[in-house]
């Protein structure tokens, strides 16, 4: 890392603490995610140049996977035996939000029909701007759109959580876990995590600390939660990554492509939610849970997400991890003659 990448990554990691304690400070809900992304993203369109770097996001996305993890116990396993009947709902609501943001963002933006279909998929947002690079859409619009929809799902489904009341009971507090079982935890986890990314499993890192922490776990041979010290700072960071996808961006040259991200932000949000409820009533599952695993904002966020407001991590995990699964083919296949021109 040069020292310039570090001054950018001392100031972005700085604006997002300074927003984290602002966010806790006025009592909202998960304000270690909502505080740095709101921050963060003002301070990028205000012009400042703001980044983390791929290292510390991706010690992120391994310690949101150990948290994760951590909370598997036996009484997981059984209530996953309803998971099934929400997991066939997956691919259908994969197919409601694409289409309906499609429509009318070719209908009421006017965007060209490979440019709306990447702008809206719900989700897997790196995988996007890559098969948007293969094509001739608005590279640009894409990833404005789609940042839009991350921002504004990170801010907006712990505030719907609170004003609903539909927060999961806080349990008693856990056992914290060891320094050694910590580290070596980790290790097994990016171990495990390369191994995936070999693969070409999506979200490897996250599944790796997922898994690594999880048998763990069951066999008894860790206990316990990661320490705030660890969890605290990785939320920050995580919503100061999420803000700093607007670093740079011009709110005036791209004021459409913003207006388009929020109005197709609230349709997906609506039409998430009416799912999350259906889900909730025939799966038994509840609402906070299935409105964040409905929710088409992004897995390490989501995941982050649920463990801070008790919501059924290892459920709104595997919801998610099954949606980028099944957009990692879905994708292709809708913009084959787009693709297959270039």
């Amino acid at each position: 890392m040069s020292l310039a990448d570090l001054r950018t990554f001392l100031l972005t990691a700085a604006l997002a603490s300074a927003g984290a304690i602002a966010a806790y400070l006025l009592g909202l809900p998960a304000p270690f995610l909502i505080g740095p992304a709101s921050a963060v993203s003002i301070a990028g369109l205000a012009g400042l140049r703001l980044s983390i770097p791929t290292s510390v996001r991706n010690a992120c996305f391994v310690a949101v996977g150990l948290s994760m993890g951590a909370g598997l116990t036996p009484e997981v396993f059984v209530a996953a035996r309803t998971w099934p009947l929400s997991f066939h709902v997956v691919p259908v609501a994969i197919v409601i939000l694409l289409y309906s943001a499609t429509w009318i963002l070719q209908r009421f933006f006017g965007y060209d029909r490979t440019t709306a279909l990447l702008a809206a998929s719900p989700g897997h947002l790196s995988f996007v701007l890559s098969l948007a690079a293969d094509t001739r859409s608005d590279l640009l619009a894409v990833g404005v759109i789609q940042s839009v929809r991350v921002l504004a799902l990170t801010l907006t489904v712990p505030l719907i959580v609170e004003v609903l009341d539909l927060v999961g009971t806080t349990p008693p507090p856990a056992a914290t876990m060891a320094i050694w079982p910590l580290a070596i935890s980790f290790s097994a986890a990016l171990g495990l995590g390369w191994v995936l990314m070999r693969l070409r499993v999506p979200a490897a890192l996250l599944m790796g600390g997922m898994i690594a922490s999880g048998s763990a776990h069951l066999s008894g041979m860790v206990e316990g939660n990661l320490p705030a010290w660890v969890l605290i700072p990785t939320y920050v960071l995580l919503g100061g990554m999420i803000g700093s996808r607007f670093s740079g961006v011009s709110v005036r040259a791209l004021r459409t492509a913003f207006v388009a991200g929020g109005v197709v932000t609230v349709v997906v949000v609506v039409l998430a939610a009416m799912i999350a409820a259906l889900v909730s009533h025939i799966a038994d599952v509840p609402v906070d849970a299935a409105l964040i695993a409905f929710a088409p904002g992004g897995l390490e966020t989501m995941a982050a997400m649920a463990v801070m407001l008790n919501a059924q991590p290892t459920y709104v995990g595997a919801h998610h991890i099954l949606r980028l699964l099944l957009l990692s083919g879905l994708m292709p296949y809708v913009l084959r003659r787009d693709l297959s021109r270039n």
